[in-house]
């Protein structure tokens, strides 16, 4: 008689050993979160990092050779949950004016960032280059789907240049940064001069624009 073979068959270990990585890797990620959320930038080093995950630091190098690279990954993972909310947001047609079309923008973001503090701490970190090229990348997708709504709702005129709202963005970005400088939680103050500027710039040439016609 042939013995009967058990149809419950052991995972492979480069499964079970990929399956771990995985965990382990997210392991850090969330105590670099942590870390930047409570104690700021300064404080999530990679041993810092492995402290705070239980993981000994030579492990957290064989995932991440650098913070930079941890802080990389994190501004990745906070992009696509901005975006996915700033979508949500313009895509309900309640925002039928400039300046609500504005507000939505400033209050998705304020939203986020007051949720999220270890993103803020990556977030206005421009004199690291790996963050500036991804914000600079997030803002240009922004703006571009921002000029695309304002034109579709014949909130702008349609050959405003790009550039306009590029440069809004900008704007915006530099003040959300002094709002987080002078608050934790976004200095109000300062977030409602941000919608101010914005509002008033963005105006200021959509008039020129309208005016040039006649």
């Amino acid at each position: 008689m042939f013995e009967k073979k058990s149809t419950l068959q052991t995972p492979p270990r480069p499964a079970r050993a990929q399956r771990r990585g995985i965990a382990r890797r997210q392991a850090i990620l969330d105590a670099a979160e942590a870390l930047l959320g409570e104690q700021g930038y300064e404080a999530a080093t990679l041993r810092g990092i492995g402290e705070r995950a239980g993981i000994p630091v030579a492990s957290v190098y064989h995932y991440f050779s650098h913070r930079h690279q941890v802080g990389a990954e994190l501004l990745r993972r906070h992009a696509g949950a901005l975006d996915a909310r700033l979508a949500a947001a313009l895509a309900d047609e309640r925002p039928c004016t400039l300046p609500d079309v504005v507000d939505t923008v400033i209050d998705s973001l304020l939203d986020y960032f007051r949720s999220h503090p270890g993103c803020v701490s990556l977030w206005f970190k421009r004199h690291l280059a790996p963050v500036s090229a991804q914000v600079r990348a997030f803002d240009g997708v922004q703006a571009e789907r921002v000029w695309r709504l304002l034109v579709a709702r014949d909130l702008i005129p349609a050959d405003l240049p790009l550039l306009v709202v590029q440069l809004a963005f900008d704007v915006g970005n530099q003040l959300f940064n002094a709002a987080f400088r002078h608050s934790p939680e976004g200095d109000d103050t300062t977030i409602r001069e941000a919608r101010r500027i914005v509002i008033a710039y963005m105006e200021t040439h959509i008039a020129e624009r309208r005016a040039g016609r006649n």
